[in-house]
């Protein structure tokens, strides 16, 4: 990895720490002069584990917190474990570590977001990443979890408050990649960015995923089943990176493979359908982006919004999706003035939705 370039390496999971050999995998990092950091769930996480994460060269720490305490125990399928993310934060903060936290948002805590940054802020967080929830996992079996596409009139605008919010409070706000495109919106969401707003999927670019049996993928967050390149047990790499085609598919795409809006949109050359991970674990391939909030304000100057349904369930592996399709149709009667309203800051909530 230093030889390609790599600048950071980040340990997520599961739970990295539950490999014994953890804390030799930082300092390796540290030693071959890239940044090591960490993302976890929080719940092994003790002072004594900051602290020698801390003295094997870890140098932050983020948490992931997904609601306010009841939410956040139900998406992780474990009561306490919103008790034991905020105290993991502690343990990082005591241990001397930045911390940070990430959220990725759904139809159960959209409404909490702001206050849950608020709670964020007291644990002094220096910076926070959110992004939608994707359908893959867990989030691909359970039901009235997945943000409908229509709801990103409620959510984009909420999130550019918070932009504000976070700069007003000293935190980095970081819009993760399925956030967008290209509203109004966007130079607020990322006007800090060297493009000052989202451009394509930087898989196999700017990013690689390494499984913990050695698999190399473009991301980390990829479907395995679609998107492995090779193994580092059986290539080098530097030969996976530069030569498998599950690697390379950013670097060599075009508007061609294009569909559905996505295809005849004015933005699609700079875009190209945005998360990869996104549409792919909705579709089964990508190329057509439901969850942008451009696409949303065009289908509603015409009255019309979409929204997706399962059509196939999850296999129950790691890394698994469903599949499903859009459907497209009127808003219901008494609901599109609101969406409106919603739509150009004079409400805040669309009818029904989001609600915990």
């Amino acid at each position: 990895m230093a030889a390609l370039g790599v600048r950071e390496v980040t340990l997520i999971g599961g739970e990295a720490y539950l490999r014994d050999d953890w804390l030799q995998i930082v300092r390796a990092v540290r030693g071959h002069g890239m940044q090591c950091t960490m993302t976890t769930g929080g719940r092994g996480v003790t002072g004594a584990l900051a602290r020698d994460a801390r003295d094997a060269g870890i140098q932050g720490a983020s948490v992931s917190v997904d609601g306010l305490r009841a939410t956040h125990d139900h998406i992780r399928a474990l009561d306490g474990s919103f008790d034991l993310a905020i105290r993991a934060l502690r343990a990082f903060r005591d241990a001397g570590l930045p911390t940070s936290s990430n959220t990725h948002i759904n139809r159960l805590n959209l409404r909490q977001v702001p206050e849950l940054f608020e709670l964020l802020v007291g644990e002094k967080i220096r910076s926070w990443m959110m992004q939608f929830t994707v359908a893959m996992g867990r989030a691909a079996d359970e039901d009235g979890l997945l943000l409908e596409p229509y709801q990103v009139l409620e959510a984009i605008p909420m999130l550019a408050r918070m932009k504000h919010r976070a700069d007003e409070a000293g935190v980095k706000f970081w819009a993760g990649n399925n956030i967008g495109y290209f509203g109004p919106h966007e130079s607020t969401l990322r006007g800090s960015y060297p493009k000052g707003h989202m451009g394509s999927c930087g898989a196999g670019r700017a990013t690689l995923g390494i499984e913990a049996n050695g698999d190399i993928k473009g991301c980390p967050s990829l479907p395995t089943s679609d998107y492995v390149g090779g193994n580092v047990r059986d290539h080098s790499l530097a030969d996976i990176w530069e030569r498998s085609a599950p690697l390379r598919f950013t670097r060599d795409r075009t508007v061609d493979e294009l569909w559905g809006h996505c295809a005849r949109c004015y933005y699609r050359e700079t875009c190209l359908a945005g998360c990869s991970w996104t549409t792919h674990v909705l579709f089964g391939k990508r190329g057509n982006n439901p969850f942008c909030h451009h696409r949303a304000l065009e289908l509603l100057r015409e009255g019309r919004r979409e929204r997706i349904v399962r059509t196939e369930a999850a296999d129950g592996m790691p890394f698994d999706y469903g599949k499903y399709e859009i459907v497209e149709e009127p808003w219901p009667e008494g609901e599109l003035e609101r969406a409106r309203a919603v739509a150009s800051g004079a409400e805040t909530q669309l009818a029904g939705a989001g609600e915990a």
